[in-house]
């Protein structure tokens, strides 16, 4: 049976969109997903990740908890990082701008995306499968 869902710890590192892309496209090319699909999902949840490393904070084995799952039509993305107390509101940029678009990327890219900060910082995302 394949799993129709993952969860797992990464180090709080520059390197670990990439290693976190790889890990969920193998993840949804098992479950004949989308080209397309995969893609945004790769774009979603690289830039998810990247604002977890820039903008929050490790937890105390200086990692972050980084899930996916199929959930009938939706593909569910979440990062867990242990900062708290951020604002995350995307802003507006231009094709100029050298910081900031991940939220706005994000916003642009998944069809719902929200923010919970009960417990560190938890970004999630979902994109429609078909």
């Amino acid at each position: 049976m394949i799993e129709t869902s993952a969860s797992i710890r990464l180090p709080f590192e520059s390197s670990t969109p990439s290693i976190a892309r790889t890990k969920l496209a193998s993840f949804l090319t098992r479950h004949d997903v989308d080209a397309d699909v995969i893609d945004d999902g790769l774009i979603v949840l690289s830039e998810m990740i990247a604002n977890a490393v820039s903008h929050g904070s490790p937890d105390a084995a200086g990692q972050m908890e980084i899930t996916w799952s199929i959930a009938g039509d939706l593909l569910e993305l979440s990062v867990l990082d242990a900062g708290t107390g951020a604002s995350l509101k995307p802003v507006d940029f231009d094709e100029d701008s050298l910081s900031g678009r991940g939220l706005a990327i994000i916003s642009r890219v998944a069809d719902r995306w929200w923010v919970d900060m009960s417990q560190g910082t938890r970004v999630s995302a979902e994109l429609l499968l078909a």
